[in-house]
């Protein structure tokens, strides 16, 4: 159970450093009233959602290549926690405090944000027949917490996002990469 909720973590941080850097622009422009109260709703709602989304979509594609890496699982487990966690701390790491603020919002960008944040979630739900819990339980875990993570950091935004934004991808990457070698390990 621990493994699938630190999978959950790990595949939130980079949606909660997105809601952060929305909340923070947010905080910067004090005259948006009632668009701030839905977007912390919409942007909770939509990662979650697509992260879980995502890694069923993982989860069934493993079905029909299952049988054929059976033998090669815990690599392949290994090769994409590890790859996935060491593109979000690349992206931490290229990450720059000058960067241009969050785009105006519009339900494209809320959806083009929700799909960015989530493509890793597709790759590690390949590896959830290898997580000691239910898949459908890792995906209620993997959209509750995102959800939660990204209101949190919506909500905290003026003060996290500024001070720990690309921190938090980095935690998230090095959280897959510690569950990628911890399945290697049991597996050998």
């Amino acid at each position: 159970m621990w493994e699938a909720i630190a999978l959950a973590f790990g595949l939130a941080m980079d949606a909660t450093a997105v809601s952060a850097a929305r909340g923070l622009a947010r905080g910067v422009d004090r005259g948006l009233g009632r668009r701030t109260a839905r977007e912390a709703v919409i942007l909770p709602a939509l990662f979650g959602g697509f992260q879980a989304g995502m890694a069923a979509l993982g989860w069934f594609a493993g079905w029909w290549v299952g049988p054929y890496i059976a033998a090669w699982d815990h690599w392949v487990a290994f090769v994409l926690l590890v790859g996935i966690g060491g593109k979000m701390l690349i992206e931490a790491w290229r990450h720059r405090d000058d960067d241009q603020p969050p785009a105006p919002a519009t339900m494209m960008l809320y959806l083009g944000l929700a799909l960015a944040t989530s493509i890793d979630a597709a790759a590690a739900g390949l590896t959830l027949p290898l997580v000691p819990v239910a898949p459908w339980i890792a995906l209620v875990l993997i959209g509750g917490i995102t959800a939660a993570c990204s209101a949190i950091g919506y909500l905290a935004g003026g003060v996290v996002g500024k001070r720990f934004g690309s921190r938090l991808e980095i935690l998230g990457g090095l959280v897959l990469i510690g569950i990628g070698v911890q399945l290697l390990v049991r597996a050998l």
